[in-house]
């Protein structure tokens, strides 16, 4: 085995390792080691992906050399690879943007634990994308539950703690029918590697035995990673959980978390239940069903949002939607389609944020949205990535919206009928829903000040200034370089396949 296939393992290691290390280090070490880790994990992952896209050949990871069925596997493609690289780069942006208000906001003597946390959330997603069996991807979601309630209550006030509580509450209640799903697959399978239970489903599915068991895991498993994910009706812990937490919280969350488990629950159609008998068993068209219904529900309540973090939280609950709707087309290209729109709304949503959070600093902090008038001129950085993201989640041409937008109407046509029609029709409500409030927004960041708002002077953190300049280059890499994004997206479906 060369070098190169062991990142998988190092990574995941390296993550948990340094969340025991940074627990114990001076305060200004600990946040500079995670900061490092990021870089690290992003590099290695770049390595691996590069190695993966050379030779063109998955390649599975034996933990501890016991084979199947007492051993834990890894697997490691392009497209996990690809999503390893997104997400640690998002990590690290993520952190730099928001360390000055982390400072602010927690408590000095647990400042170590946010860095704790987000060395194992870093450990968690590593774990999720490259599991190849259902035990390791249970162990792990417990390990990021905790995590992440403990990002949303690192801001002392009252109202994280109740946020806290909803995400714990329903986080919970998603993690119970996740193990009862997995208890019934390991019931009827006797396995937990997924290519051993594929095998099992797929000879049980041809006798038609075991028919409704099949169903119950196919339901508990949907519902289970929604409630995680977000999606609608599911997403009642998400406004608050985004809108009081830090901003390196909410980033994290929105970008990072909701989508590793978005990915567990692509991971598991493939590999464990195998698409076709999703399809067969029109599983797929409820979740379409609550893909359409998120992407207008989630706008429309962003409209009435009072203040601009609580807009970019119920956002998320219709770009959510759109993912859903895109893997509930049934098809690779409308999985294609829905993983694309998962990076881009990764980016873009993490850099809305990190920017919202230097658009408060240069309002006053005031959560009015006549306050903002004229932020864009005061803290340009913030202003700019605000805008390139926005426009990348409208689908302005040349951002990645607009190619994921495109792609999930070609996914749209391809399977025709019903679902075409309504993809396109609620497709374009959306949009429509989505460019009413965020260049709302936009016109009013560069409007002049409201007659006698004097804002105070404020200070711009130079490492949030490069986070913000960053991500919005980033965001718009992603809309260039679409291309080679989607092919590789597409390898690594039929690796999965």
């Amino acid at each position: 085995m060369l070098f190169v296939q062991n990142v998988p393992f190092f990574c995941i290691m390296l993550c948990m390792i340094s969340g025991i290390a940074s627990a114990m280090m001076p305060h200004r070490l600990s946040k500079w080691w995670t900061v490092g880790l990021c870089a690290l994990v992003a590099a290695l992952n770049a390595w691996l992906l590069s190695y993966l896209l050379v030779s063109g050949e998955s390649y599975t990871y034996m933990m501890g050399h016991f084979p199947a069925p007492w051993g834990n596997e890894l697997r490691a493609g392009i497209l996990e690879a690809l999503l390893a690289v997104c997400f640690s780069v998002i990590m690290l942006m993520s952190v730099l943007g928001g360390m000055k208000k982390m400072e602010q906001d927690a408590d000095p003597a647990k400042f170590n634990l946010i860095f704790v946390m987000l060395d194992l959330v870093l450990a968690c997603m590593m774990a999720m994308l490259y599991t190849n069996d259902l035990f390791t991807a249970y162990v792990f979601i417990e390990i990021l539950t905790i995590a992440a309630c403990s990002l949303i209550i690192t801001r002392q006030i009252g109202r994280t703690l109740v946020a806290a509580m909803r995400y714990v509450i329903m986080s919970l209640l998603g993690s119970g029918l996740l193990l009862m799903a997995i208890s019934i697959t390991y019931n009827i399978t006797g396995h937990l590697l997924m290519e051993n239970i594929q095998t099992s489903l797929s000879a049980l599915h041809q006798t038609g035995q075991y028919g409704l068991p099949l169903t119950v895991i196919i339901g508990l498993f949907f519902v289970a990673l929604g409630i995680k994910s977000a999606l609608f009706p599911f997403h009642t812990w998400l406004p608050d959980s985004y809108g009081y937490a830090t901003p390196t919280g909410a980033a994290v969350l929105s970008s990072i978390v909701s989508k590793a488990y978005v990915f567990l629950l692509i991971k598991i159609l493939y590999r464990v239940i195998g698409l076709q008998i999703v399809v067969e068993n029109q599983a797929l068209n409820l979740l379409f069903l609550f893909g359409i219904v998120g992407m207008i529900m989630g706008s429309l309540s962003a409209i009435k949002a009072p203040e601009l973090r609580r807009m970019i939280a119920f956002s998320s609950v219709a770009q959510i939607g759109y993912i859903y709707a895109g893997m509930g087309l049934g098809t690779n290209a409308g999985f294609v389609a829905a993983i694309y729109h998962m990076i881009m709304h990764s980016f873009a949503k993490s850099s809305l944020f990190i920017s919202a959070s230097g658009l408060y600093d240069a309002s006053g902090n005031s959560k009015r949205f006549s306050d903002l008038r004229g932020a864009g001129f005061r803290y340009p950085a913030a202003g700019v990535s605000f805008c390139v993201s926005a426009m990348s989640l409208v689908g302005i041409p040349v951002f990645g919206g607009f190619v994921s937008k495109l792609y999930l109407s070609e996914a749209a046509m391809q399977r025709g009928g019903v679902h075409m029609w309504t993809m396109l029709i609620v497709l374009a409500l959306s949009t429509l829903l989505n460019v009413f409030y965020f260049m709302k927004t936009i016109i009013t960041l560069y409007r002049p000040a409201r007659e006698g708002f004097i804002p105070p002077p404020f200070e711009k953190s130079k490492l949030s200034t490069c986070s913000m300049w960053v991500f919005a280059i980033l965001n718009l890499l992603v809309g260039l370089l679409a291309q080679p994004i989607v092919t590789a997206i597409a390898r690594g479906l039929n690796m999965f396949a």
